[in-house]
């Protein structure tokens, strides 16, 4: 069972769908710095719903050791920066991000990135639900934009659907 280094929209939607504790059955142990759970904590602050990595108590908060310098002119949050400088130094953890440019860079860096989709697929694939159109469903309520042609293909995926996605994921 391999380790993860979330960043914080996959905690924050897992956690609004309220399979944040999936987590936890995926994966040995999930990794969160320090930039992460300050983006949770100002977020609760502001008053959204919003988990605490802290009450989790499979979750460790490590932070990573160095930054790529040429990552810091990206146009990425401190949590994603920091999750995939401590997947950098954990290479064979999963990194979890939803962000396209930061999904790309951690990718070009040879890093193995899953975002909630993959979570949700896994878990489905694990047992952990029987439908995830629901669950989809819950994603876009939640604040998670999808297209009908994502939305469409994840159900393909996960055997939900019998319409052939136009490309793949």
């Amino acid at each position: 069972m391999p380790n993860a280094i979330s960043n914080t929209s996959p905690l924050l939607y897992l956690y609004r769908v309220g399979v944040l504790e999936w987590l936890q059955d995926i994966f040995g142990e999930v990794l969160v710095p320090e930039g992460v759970v300050e983006e949770l904590r100002e977020g609760r602050r502001l008053g959204f719903d919003a988990p605490n990595p802290e009450e989790y108590v499979w979750m460790r908060l490590v932070n990573p050791t160095s930054m790529p310098s040429e990552w810091l002119s990206l146009d990425l949050g401190p949590g994603e920066l920091a999750a995939m400088a401590l997947a950098l130094e954990n290479r064979e953890c999963i990194v979890l991000l939803d962000d396209m440019l930061a999904r790309k860079t951690a990718k070009a860096a040879g890093l193995y990135v899953w975002g909630t989709l993959k979570v949700l697929l896994e878990g489905k694939a694990q047992g952990l639900t029987s439908e995830l159109s629901v669950l989809i469903d819950r994603l876009n309520n939640a604040g998670m934009w999808l297209s009908q042609d994502i939305r469409e293909r994840i159900l393909v995926l996960a055997g939900e659907s019998a319409m052939r996605p136009s490309r793949p994921i």
